[in-house]
């Protein structure tokens, strides 16, 4: 699939998977120097580029493993969603989940972005619902312990 992108800044880099069948394309940050992240903190990062996403397909920003592992970075809203029809600049929102101060770096590998299909509902207000075994069981109500 194409997918064209542009640079809104000459130091973005273009997103890129980091092997064959990786999944997530790596967005990286783009900024004129190290971005420190205080515990518990949230800042958004530029990644610098605008996408052109096809229609019926969305981009989610997920975190990267490494990054929330070693550093405790990941995406404040656990998901970031890019619609289609946006051509604004990509900006992940990093929150800093560690007790310690963090440093992004220019240049550094700040999250995935996952392109998939979505399909749009039309939502139709109805009397009742058809009955299922589990009913309306939420949040942990199909575990046995």
């Amino acid at each position: 699939m194409k997918v064209n992108i542009k640079k809104l800044n000459s130091k973005a880099t273009v997103p890129s998977y980091g092997s064959e069948f990786a999944a997530g394309a790596d967005l990286y940050a783009c900024t004129d120097a190290d971005v420190e992240i205080a515990p518990h903190t949230t800042v958004v990062i530029p990644t610098g580029i605008a996408l052109e996403l096809p229609v019926g397909y969305a981009g989610l920003i997920y975190a990267r493993s490494g990054l929330a592992t070693k550093k405790g970075l990941a995406p404040a809203n656990k998901v970031g969603v890019v619609d289609c029809d946006y051509r604004g600049e990509v900006k992940v929102a990093l929150h800093n989940h560690s007790q310690l101060k963090q440093v992004v770096s220019a240049g550094e590998r700040i999250a995935q972005l996952v392109i998939t299909p979505y399909i749009t509902a039309k939502f139709t207000e109805a009397e009742t619902l058809s009955d299922t075994v589990r009913g309306a069981g939420g949040f942990g109500s199909t575990g046995t312990k």
